[in-house]
């Protein structure tokens, strides 16, 4: 036993550390995450919306907490079954997203390791298991350090969190595991590579044949059947390959100037989701950088998942120098995570991305 319990000490304290770090990296995407579990098609809970950045922040810092406390063997009792707590909590989300097929992504790692609904599951009752086996055997559970020494590390890892945390929020994630990250060319992105696989689909057709029902199974084909057509259920068996990149437009007027844009030599793309939640005092810098970039030869355009009444105000209001184009908002909150924020790209790579705090930092050649 003592054995066991050391090896399921390991392995949850590392896997809470790993999680939360990944999505302390990225918190404000794992709010978006919650706002989807909270939104009112998956757990009906609007009300806990506005607060999504802040319960995001609690759990991602609470994760790699616990997960240090664990392996420090720090304060045994409250953090077993705080770690019971989280497991439980989070096998109740995956499960019911996998059930429902409510949310396809649980976020459980971030944009690092994307797991389906069915794989978090699995991994969260595994945890689980292994939690509850930590409990049966607590008192295997023993500090490697004296209780000052932990009490430092503990306060250290604390503060570091809270410094990480506020260093993201304030620019953008340390590492961007995202496929909108600096080096990535948009339209490689998009492309799906030769020989890959492609969905495979079943299909049910339904006939009525004499007065009864009768149903013939094929991957595509309408099969040659002496009866009358009644209707048919289709069911994806295999996934085709999916590029990385596959919502990506540039709209306007209801035309798509995505491969265009992308060809742009020297092209700075000012990117604000929602301007009802923007930083509207941010746009008075934007508009200094975003005339320099156009007096150095750059194409600038805006881009938001807002309506054109909303842009036309905030393009007359700040007298920028450039028009917007617009797509779906998830799309743009994955580009980057600012709102507003700034790419520089040539050719549809991306040389620069910066939050709107950093927009000194853009240089133009």
């Amino acid at each position: 036993m003592k054995y066991i319990v050391g090896f399921s000490r390991v392995i949850v304290g590392v896997l809470f550390i790993i999680s939360g770090y990944i999505k302390l990296n990225d918190p404000v995407g794992f709010s978006f995450k919650l706002e989807e579990y909270f939104s009112e098609s998956v757990l009906n809970l609007p009300f806990l919306v506005p607060f999504a950045l802040r319960i995001s922040l609690l759990v991602v810092i609470l994760e790699v907490i616990l997960g240090v406390m664990l392996l420090l063997g720090f304060l045994r009792k409250i953090t077993l079954w705080s770690l019971l707590g989280m497991i439980i909590f989070f096998t109740f989300l995956t499960f019911y997203s996998a059930y429902f097929n409510k949310v396809t992504d649980c976020g459980c790692f971030g944009d690092a390791i994307k797991l389906t609904p069915w794989e978090s599951f699995t991994k969260d009752v595994i945890l689980l298991i292994l939690i509850l086996i930590l409990i049966k055997g607590k008192n295997y559970i023993v500090p490697f350090l004296r209780t000052y020494t932990n009490k430092v590390i503990m306060a250290i890892a604390i503060l570091a969190c809270v410094g990480y945390a506020y260093y993201v929020l304030n620019h953008l994630p340390a590492i961007d595991f995202r496929p909108y990250k600096i080096g990535a060319n948009i339209q490689d992105g998009m492309t799906v590579p030769e020989g890959a696989p492609k969905a495979i689909f079943e299909y049910a057709w339904k006939f009525n044949v004499n007065g009864e029902e009768q149903i013939i199974v094929t991957n595509g084909d309408y099969p040659q059947v002496k009866g009358e057509f009644i209707g048919v259920d289709t069911k994806e068996i295999q996934e085709g390959y999916e590029p990385p990149i596959h919502d990506f437009t540039v709209e306007q007027n209801g035309e798509d100037f995505a491969l265009t844009i992308l060809q742009e030599p020297k092209l700075v793309m000012l990117v604000a989701y929602d301007l009802r939640k923007t930083n509207n005092l941010a746009f008075q810098e934007v508009k200094t950088v975003t005339d320099e970039a156009i007096a150095n030869g750059y194409k600038v355009i805006g881009m938001s998942a807002s309506g054109e009444d909303q842009t036309s105000k905030l393009v007359k209001d700040n007298a920028l120098g450039f028009e917007f184009y617009y797509t779906d908002e998830t799309t743009l909150k994955t580009i980057v995570r600012s709102n507003p924020g700034i790419l520089v790209l040539e050719k549809g790579t991306i040389k620069q991305k910066v939050h709107f705090n950093d927009l000194d930092e853009l240089t133009f050649e």
